[in-house]
C-alpha cells in the first residue's frame, strides 16, 4: 500500500531549511578554481540551445536569462587559460522515445536544436566542443566518453546550463558518480546562478492536463540533491 503524505505539513521545516541553505551558499572564485594549471579544468554548458531560449514549444525566459552569465564564464575561463569547452545538446531524432514524456523539441537539423548566437559568437567559439545528445543524459550513447578520455587530464568539471533537475542534475552527478566508482580525484562544480529550470505553474498544467512543475521547488531540492553526494554547489563563479 502506497504510504501517504501530507507535505503541506510535514515538509515545512525542511522547505526552511532549504531556503536557509540557498541563501547562504558559498561564493565560488573562477580564478582560485582554475590557478596556474588550466589544462584541468574544463566547463561544461547543458542545453543552452534556442529550443530552450528562444523557439520551441520548451522555450522560456528563466533558461533564456542565463546566457549572459554563462557567455560571461565562458569569456573569463577563456582570459585565465582554460581550453577545455563542452557543449552538449539536445539533437533529437523524430523517433525519440523522451517524446512520450514532453512534446518534441531540439530535433536534430532544425534551428531549435543550433547553440544559442550569444555562445556562438565568442572569438574562441571554433575551440569549443559540442556533442549531441538524444536525451537527458549527456553521457548515454553520445561521444561525451570519448571526449573524456581523450583529455584525461582533466579532474575539475563545472557545469552549468538547464535543467537544474533533470540533463545538469544527470550530467554532474554522472561526472561525480563515475569519480566514485573508480577512486578518481575528481571536482565537479555547480553553481546556482547559472544554472535553473521551467516552471509550469499547477493552474496551466491543469489546464493543458499536464504534470505541473514548480521552478524555484526543483531548482532548490536538486541543487541540495547534488551537494549532498559531493558536487561542490557555490552561488557563483
Amino acid at each position: 500500500m502506497t504510504r501517504e503524505l501530507n507535505l503541506c505539513r510535514t515538509a515545512l521545516p525542511f522547505l526552511a531549511y532549504v531556503d536557509a541553505w540557498y541563501a547562504n551558499l558559498p561564493a565560488g572564485d573562477l580564478a582560485t578554481l582554475v590557478g596556474d594549471q588550466p589544462e584541468r579544468v574544463a566547463i561544461f554548458s547543458i542545453d543552452l540551445i534556442n529550443g530552450f531560449c528562444t523557439i520551441g514549444p520548451l522555450a522560456g525566459p528563466r533558461v533564456a536569462a542565463l546566457i549572459p552569465g554563462v557567455v560571461d564564464l565562458f569569456t573569463r575561463a577563456y582570459a585565465l587559460g582554460v581550453r577545455n569547452f563542452v557543449l552538449t545538446q539536445d539533437t533529437h531524432d523524430p523517433q525519440a522515445p523522451e517524446f512520450a514524456c514532453y512534446p518534441p523539441h531540439c530535433l536534430a537539423g532544425t534551428p531549435e536544436s543550433a547553440t544559442v548566437a550569444e555562445l556562438a559568437a565568442l572569438p574562441f567559439a571554433d575551440q569549443i566542443t559540442t556533442i549531441a545528445k538524444n536525451s537527458l543524459s549527456s553521457h548515454l550513447g553520445t561521444t561525451l566518453g570519448a571526449w573524456m578520455a581523450a583529455h584525461s587530464a582533466v579532474d575539475t568539471f563545472v557545469v552549468v546550463g538547464d535543467c537544474t533537475d533533470l540533463c545538469v542534475f544527470s550530467a554532474a552527478m554522472h561526472l561525480r558518480l563515475e569519480a566514485n566508482a573508480l577512486n578518481l580525484q575528481r571536482r565537479v562544480i555547480v553553481a546556482a546562478a547559472v544554472v535553473d529550470t521551467f516552471d509550469t505553474p499547477v493552474e496551466v498544467a491543469q489546464q493543458l492536463g499536464i504534470m505541473a512543475h514548480d521552478g524555484d521547488l526543483h531548482h532548490a531540492l536538486f541543487l541540495h540533491s547534488m551537494a549532498q553526494n559531493g558536487v561542490e554547489v557555490v552561488a557563483s563563479l
